[in-house]
């Protein structure tokens, strides 16, 4: 049943390790200590600066989260004598932090490798800077452990907006999908659709891997669209900026909006996506009408709205103040 209902997915385990995976980020970082603490957890998208942490105030640092020691930790660390720094650095790798990160190229004291190897806290260098390095963990980070959803439905991008369309099984989405592949769009998931909310507050979907680049259409099976038509019809994931949902036109149950005023939203993930109704029916040319509102969209997201800005028009034309009342009345 592909109506358009979505299941929470839990949220994904990330460990240190995933930080030290060739490739996994821009900045490489290499293990210096604490190998032995390499499957702990991060369970927090954002880093932490630890400098208050090794004067001994540990109020608000959050385990959880990956610690950096820039150029000014280490230089305060460095300004100190041994016994004083080996006190310091127990303190902190006692807390039980995920992992600390040090940048800069900078290497790290006998006392930091002792108390890292001590608590199984992984220690990681990186020869970026500080700046350099939280953007790259942060960008990895927001991917692994953003909220996300499974949606039922199928995505596309259709003049650069992305669109989720929505309806019940053998409405036609795939094959909706399959005609706007052929006009030039590009398939981003069929039947599944994971979304994931990014910090910019925007959903970003993409297809199951396993379901990656293929669309299954009634009467043909499942189609490989990238071997189809080239790489240019399908890409990884899309912003998802518009949902469409794909009605019966007999359906009782179902109202769409004939003047096209009122707003209407999908919710998902906590946030809301605007959202058409759009009746299918044996003849009609769906495709056409997906891209249509794709430009419609693309006009409303630069501040133009065709139907208010008409009705504004005829108000000032007829005199009333509300013409869609008038309108309606002819319905």
């Amino acid at each position: 049943m592909s109506t358009g209902l979505h299941s929470t997915l839990p949220p994904r385990d990330v460990t240190v390790q995933a930080l030290t995976e060739l490739g996994a980020m821009p900045v490489r970082l290499e293990v210096a200590a604490g190998a032995s603490g390499l499957l702990r957890k991060i369970a927090h998208p954002r880093i932490q600066k630890s400098g208050l942490a090794l004067v001994g105030h540990f109020q608000g640092l959050a385990p959880e989260r990956v610690q950096i020691l820039g150029e000014t930790e280490m230089s305060f660390l460095g300004a100190m004598s041994p016994e004083a720094r080996r006190v310091a650095v127990e303190g902190f790798f006692g807390l039980g932090i995920c992992c600390a990160v040090v940048t800069s190229g900078q290497g790290v004291s006998d006392e930091i490798r002792e108390a890292a190897d001590r608590h199984g806290c992984p220690v990681l260098l990186s020869e970026a800077r500080s700046s350099v390095t939280i953007n790259a963990i942060h960008a990895l980070l927001d991917e692994k452990i953003a909220p996300r959803t499974r949606v039922h439905g199928v995505s596309i991008d259709v003049f650069g907006v992305g669109i989720l369309l929505l309806g019940r099984s053998g409405i036609g989405k795939s094959e909706c999908a399959l005609e706007l592949v052929q006009r030039g769009h590009r398939l981003v998931a069929d039947d599944l659709v994971d979304c994931v909310l990014r910090p910019s507050g925007f959903i970003y979907g993409s297809a199951v891997d396993l379901l990656k680049n293929h669309l299954e259409v009634r009467g043909l099976g499942v189609l490989n669209i990238k071997d189809l038509f080239g790489v240019a019809s399908v890409r990884d994931s899309k912003r998802l900026d518009l949902v469409i949902r794909l009605v019966a036109h007999d359906d009782e149950d179902e109202t769409w909006d004939r003047l096209g005023i009122d707003d209407e939203w999908y919710p998902l993930l906590g946030t809301r996506i605007a959202m058409r109704r759009v009746p299918v029916r044996p003849g009609k040319n769906t495709s056409s009408t997906v891209e249509v509102a794709a430009r419609n969209e693309l006009l409303r997201q630069a501040g133009h709205h065709s139907a208010r800005e008409f009705h504004a028009r005829l108000a000032n034309a007829m005199g009333v103040h509300d013409p869609t009342l008038v309108l309606r009345g002819k319905e």
